[in-house]
């Protein structure tokens, strides 16, 4: 199968010839229909989040299952379905508590013994986050996927695979946001879209969206932000103070900055929550003042949308059916593989919310 796989650091993809292994008895072949191209595949590739190469990158897809293991019972083949980076086993501590986003378990993973899924020239390939989207095919743990309906467009199942599950989660599962609340979203890419869409789907009677892209705070405003602030030309904090008087009720950091961080407490009234999505690059750190918390202010972390997403991504895909939640506005362009390396200057850039790979 042809991939784009990442041999070194900062350095563009290449598109090579990736011999992909037999599923076993719990995996699952999926012919690949579209993958978003995510600013986490963008960081590993960059290098600011480590990951051994060479590697095939992408994670966020949707396909059509080619092959299953003897063991698979949750999809057969010709079933169209969603994959996720966070498999579970359904027998930790974690998946028995309702984290299943947390599950570390490596029964979704082949162990050392095993072949690798990936091989190249008879060499180990990577495969970022067990998923490796960034290929005509992708092999993967049975509860890697979930069955969508026939009739949802591969290029809008993708995005719930990760950014608008990761999004919309974080305001549902992690935040819990409350109807005629304040919120403030720090970052309008497709994270912060699928944050901005949650919380307008939740109530929130204000939505203030924070960026540094004119372009893409026009844009928020179609998906419910009721206000927008350009970081570049004022102080983010002193601006939604102003909006608010005492501050949000929450806020979400989807950029990865120690700054964004202080700056989303920073905006909270009292009782105030702080969410966290983006990742932090290696080395920064975070400084708080107490007095802040000290008003019951909270900050926290979320992975992934803190997920369940056998039940999330249907639910989510039943709100865009409903055309609540707005999925086909947020594919801002469609690109071939080739195209891959051409999409991360395009988001480098902030010209899309979303580039989509199509393999059709």
């Amino acid at each position: 199968m042809r991939a784009a796989v990442l041999q070194e650091y900062k350095k563009p993809l290449v598109i090579q010839e990736v011999e992909v292994d037999e599923p076993g008895p719990r995996e699952i072949l999926v012919r690949t229909m579209a993958a978003g191209v995510c600013h986490s595949d963008l960081h590993i590739a960059e290098g600011d989040a480590p990951w051994p190469v060479p590697v095939v990158l992408g994670h966020e897809a949707a396909g059509v299952v080619e092959k299953v293991g003897s063991l698979v019972t949750r999809v057969k083949p010709g079933d169209h379905v969603v994959v996720c980076v966070t498999p579970f086993c359904g027998q930790c501590e974690k998946c028995l508590t309702g984290h299943m986003n947390l599950c570390q378990s490596p029964l979704t993973r082949r162990g050392p013994e095993d072949p690798p899924r990936l091989r190249r020239n008879g060499q180990p390939m990577g495969q970022f986050a067990g998923i490796g989207a960034f290929a005509e095919q992708m092999l993967v743990h049975e509860n890697a996927a979930v069955a969508i309906p026939e009739d949802i467009p591969f290029e809008v199942a993708a995005l719930v695979s990760c950014g608008v599950l990761t999004g919309v989660g974080a305001v549902f599962n992690r935040a819990k946001v409350h109807p005629g609340s304040t919120v403030a979203v720090f970052g309008v890419g497709g994270v912060g879209t699928a944050v901005i869409q949650g919380a307008y789907i939740a109530g929130a009677r204000r939505i203030i969206a924070v960026d540094i892209v004119p372009g893409k705070l026009e844009m928020a405003k179609r998906f419910g932000a009721t206000d927008v602030v350009n970081a570049s030309e004022v102080d983010p904090v002193e601006a939604i103070l102003q909006l608010t008087g005492e501050g949000v009720d929450y806020s979400f950091a989807v950029v990865g900055s120690a700054k964004v961080y202080r700056q989303c407490v920073d905006c909270l009234a009292p009782l105030g929550t702080a969410t966290v999505i983006g990742l932090i690059p290696p080395g920064e750190r975070l400084e708080l003042n107490p007095r802040q918390i000290l008003w019951e202010r909270a900050i926290q972390g979320c992975i992934m949308g803190s997920n369940r997403f056998p039940v999330d991504i249907p639910r989510y895909l039943e709100l865009y059916r409903q055309g609540r939640l707005k999925l086909d506005e947020m594919v801002s362009r469609k690109a071939g593989l080739e195209q891959v390396n051409e999409s991360f200057e395009w988001m480098r850039k902030g010209e899309v919310i979303r580039t989509v790979l199509t393999f059709a």
